[in-house]
């Protein structure tokens, strides 16, 4: 395995199959978490970094929308090479380049450069989602969902934690600095990785064009992948909206947080990261469609709620840890279920299921900063709750199977 460098060479013995050891699953929920919290950090200072650019305030949630359509184009363009280089070298080039992205970002002069750099941020943060399917290749069948779940409590502990700590941070460093801390971060866990990530020499022979050709296929031909990746797309606009939403009313009277304020909320909602190593276990029992029910119902319940919002702090709490742990449920089980279709492209289909559901992030997080101004709080809490109603909903009625 020349690829594994001779600084870990104690790791051999978990990639050739006793599985991830506790220091590997370690660095990877962390990198994990590192990288997808890039995404995150702008959610609630959408409008301190619109003021500081120009940018009117109609359209202050397209900031969080290009970095998740960046992340959708990183995932189409490099996860799948997973599955025809060593994951490992794609992994450690793709670390390299955010970091350098997010020291651009941090020092971006305009809106172009604000956007662009938004833009490759949000696609060299895929490698996120090289790791998971890594992780993923290297369990045994029987503890895959328990892997993937672990795993995934990393990024999603990311996703969590960057709401709260970018609100926090950027009340000291400014939003600036946010970034540019974050880069730091990725360039020690890049260091880290360097000498301890494994490698798996995948078994495709595709060409890059026919891999990234076969993605729409994979979407049209495997309809397991197509529903999962659909119904979390609409649990993931939802999601948006609220996360990107409340953060701008909390700051607004009557309620008038400071950005420590709006970071003591998002706090609320790392409860959610509970949620994934629970889903996955009940996974790997065979209650996909137990869990699937209840997490979309926890979503639709978690809307309903915070129509209160506006008047009910308690509401909204409620509301976002009711909305997280319902997304993170779901995310976990979805996963679940495409990994065990087939392992030699498990980097596609991981490739087409997030970039689906990311595609419906970046729609509901466009959608949040027009129809919070158009129809106010409770417009976007409609339009929340009916995204995971009518993924419930079909789900209940084309899915009558037990599992």
């Amino acid at each position: 395995m020349p690829n594994i460098p001779a600084a870990a060479p104690r790791l051999r013995h978990a990639v050739d199959g006793a599985g991830l050891g506790a220091g590997l699953t370690v660095l990877f929920a962390f990198a994990c978490g590192a990288l997808a919290a890039n995404l995150y950090y702008a959610q609630p200072l959408v409008g301190l970094i619109g003021d500081s650019v120009g940018l009117d305030s109609s359209a202050e949630s397209w900031i969080v929308t290009a970095s998740q359509i960046g992340y959708g184009a990183g995932l189409i363009a490099l996860v799948p090479l997973g599955d025809i280089f060593v994951s490992r070298k794609v992994i450690l080039a793709t670390m390299a380049a955010n970091v350098a992205s997010l020291l651009g970002l941090a020092l971006a002069p305009g809106l172009f450069a604000l956007f662009a750099l938004t833009l490759v941020v949000g696609v060299t943060s895929a490698a996120a989602q090289l790791l998971v399917p890594l992780a993923a290749s290297m369990a045994p069948p029987e503890r895959r969902g328990s892997v993937v779940g672990n795993v995934m409590s990393g990024l999603l502990g990311g996703i969590l934690l960057a709401r709260p700590l970018s609100s926090f941070l950027a009340e000291y460093i400014g939003w600036r600095g946010v970034f540019g801390a974050s880069a730091a971060v990725i360039a020690a866990l890049l260091v880290a990785a360097f000498f301890l990530l494994p490698s798996r020499q995948p078994t495709a022979t595709k060409t890059y064009g026919a891999l990234i050709g076969s993605l729409g296929r994979l979407f049209v031909d495997q309809p397991l992948l197509r529903r999962r990746a659909l119904y979390h797309a609409a649990m993931f606009a939802s999601f948006s909206l609220f996360w990107t939403g409340a953060p701008l009313i909390l700051l607004a009277e009557p309620y008038g947080f400071s950005p420590s304020g709006v970071a003591l909320f998002a706090l609320s909602g790392v409860l959610g990261v509970f949620a994934a190593p629970i889903a996955g276990r009940l996974a790997d029992r065979g209650h996909s469609r137990t869990g699937t029910i209840g997490a979309m119902l926890a979503a639709v319940v978690g809307f309903g709620l915070a129509l209160f919002g506006e008047t009910s702090l308690a509401a909204l709490v409620v509301a976002g840890i009711l909305v997280d742990l319902g997304v993170q449920a779901n995310l976990v089980i979805g996963q679940r279920e495409i990994f065990a279709l087939d392992e030699s492209i498990r980097s596609r289909l991981n490739a087409v299921y997030m970039a689906t559901f990311f595609a419906g992030g970046a729609i509901g997080s466009a959608l949040t900063s027009p129809v919070l101004h158009a129809f106010g709080w409770k417009g976007v809490c409609i339009l929340g709750l009916g995204f995971p109603a009518v993924a419930l909903g079909y789900f209940l009625l084309g899915e009558r199977r037990p599992g």
